[in-house]
């Protein structure tokens, strides 16, 4: 069954539902959703996609207690409302477009038949799908889940954008290190399983 339906109007299919398929679609049929669900202009679908799964994470850490947020006018239920509403609603839509720039700017002498820009923005947004699970107090599911978010960049770019995968694991190298490596905590979480920081990794590979 084809998701994202074209409607009328000319978008694609909103609400809920269709943000339920995507996400359960992009972790299980990732080059289906890239190639049916990324079109040109159409935003919106992938901005609320990304929102959402920041929601999800940083609602976790709180709940879980590894999230430390500051109290304003000593009202901590709304306090934390608040740094939410701002992680969701201007921290990660901010992220996304400059993550995609420099995507963008990767792109352009390696990718000549590549896709616009709005259609970079949804691939690392649907990329991020993995990512719900990034706020559990587990460092090996948040090190699978960045993990697995790396890969679907890696999937989107090639699909999107026409270039191999391999070449495209390697275009999506830097922005993967900004969103899952950092955004989504996933070097803390690999620091934590190993007893390894960013730093050794990088001294061990040199």
């Amino acid at each position: 069954m084809t998701q994202w339906v074209e409607n009328p109007t000319g978008g694609r299919d909103r609400g809920p539902g269709a943000l339920a398929r995507a996400w359960a679609e992009v972790l299980v049929r990732p080059r289906r959703l890239f190639r049916s669900g990324v079109a040109p202009g159409d935003q919106a679908p992938g901005l609320v996609f990304a929102g959402t799964v920041v929601f999800v994470e940083e609602l976790t850490r709180v709940l879980s207690g590894a999230a430390s947020y500051p109290v304003f006018g000593g009202r901590p239920l709304a306090s934390t409302a608040l740094v939410l509403a701002v992680a969701v609603v201007f921290v990660a839509p901010a992220a996304l477009h400059l993550t995609a720039a420099v995507q963008t700017l990767i792109l352009v002498p390696t990718a000549p038949d590549r896709a616009g820009v709005s259609e970079t923005v949804q691939v690392i947004a649907y990329a991020t799908a993995p990512c719900v699970f990034a706020g559990l107090p587990h460092p090996l599911v948040r090190v699978a889940a960045t993990g697995y978010g790396s890969v679907l960049l890696a999937v989107g770019i090639s699909d999107v954008h026409g270039v191999s995968l391999p070449k495209a694991g390697a275009l999506a190298a830097l922005p993967a290190v900004l969103v899952f490596g950092y955004g989504f905590r996933g070097f803390a979480a690999l620091s934590a399983l190993t007893g390894l920081t960013w730093a050794d990794v990088v001294a061990n590979l040199s």
